[in-house]
């Protein structure tokens, strides 16, 4: 599996990542948008097989592929799983030619300062070792920003970084995402310090030392080109964020260089209930807006 190939895929091709990381608090949720009730399952590992399903289905799709998906980040339950017989990491890449990527962070501490940073990670040391030998390639971890505190997005992206360094020395390559919450009343003023944390930070890394970010959509349009020119960074994706998958691409479209990395906004409208060729039919069109949406 070539480090090298996939970073080369990552960097340059058109299309976008596939966000199939939803966990456990928004599992329930995720079904439930996908037409299968609490009912349906008793307790977490029923319904962590449940939700393999879905994603087996959105994976094994033939609308699902490497040419308009680049890469698809994954929930470490899901990497532990098969698809088709072979590691689910192992899948995407040699069937599908889809990047993969694995979530690492524990959820969100709670709010201080406008922000909520994540929970400590002890285990992930193991859990990178662990990705590695099941040929992940990436990572994902998310904060969020609500106010435009300085302190605040400070300590987010200090320790996004902290962590983001870790991973690097590990041998894979972070996506650091400090989103900032949609609905706060001063999302323009958290992303000017939020842009201004980020490029002091990547200024700082050294040349071999290569990241991504994942960010909320900004007010200003190519509010963060410094950071998708720069040249530790290997690409900026964008999150959804709660915005419809319309709002979400026309935003997208606006923002050059930028590509998207939706997870709700890409399976929007997916149920257990369609027919295989309902179900592919809608992931594709799916796709493809999305996929549009990117290319600007």
């Amino acid at each position: 599996m070539s480090t090298e190939q996939q970073l080369q895929k990552i960097q340059s091709q058109d299309g976008f990542i596939a966000a199939l990381d939803q966990s456990g608090g928004s599992t329930p949720k995720a079904l439930g948008l996908y037409g299968v009730d609490e009912s349906a399952y008793s307790g977490d590992e029923e319904m962590y097989t449940v939700v393999h399903q879905m994603r087996s289905r959105i994976i094994t799709s033939p609308s699902f592929g490497g040419d308009r998906i680049l890469g698809a980040i994954l929930f470490e339950n899901t990497m532990d799983r098969e698809i088709g017989g072979k590691g689910t990491a192992q899948y995407l890449w040699e069937d599908k030619n889809v990047v993969p990527f694995l979530k690492v962070d524990k959820g969100l501490a709670d709010e201080n300062d406008g922000a909520q940073i994540m929970k400590p990670m002890p285990d992930l040391d193991a859990l990178l070792g662990r990705a590695k030998a099941a040929g992940i390639f990436g990572t994902k971890m998310r904060s969020v920003i609500k106010t435009a505190s300085p302190t605040g997005v400070k300590a987010v992206v200090d320790q996004q970084f902290e962590i983001g360094l870790r991973i690097v020395k590990a041998g894979l390559v972070p996506i650091i995402e400090p989103e900032v919450d949609i609905n706060s009343p001063e999302k323009a003023q958290a992303e000017a310090l939020l842009k201004a944390a980020l490029l002091e930070h990547l200024n700082g890394l050294a040349p071999d030392q290569k990241v991504m970010l994942k960010l909320t959509l900004p007010e200003e349009s190519n509010f963060y080109k410094e950071c998708i020119d720069h040249p530790q960074c290997v690409r900026v994706v964008a999150l959804s964020g709660g915005y419809s998958r319309e709002e979400a691409n026309r935003r997208l479209s606006n923002n050059n260089g930028m590509i998207a990395s939706f997870s709700r906004a890409l399976s929007e409208g997916l149920s257990a209930q369609q027919s295989d060729e309902e179900f592919n039919a809608m992931l594709n069109d799916s796709i493809d807006s999305i996929c549009q949406a990117s290319k600007t």
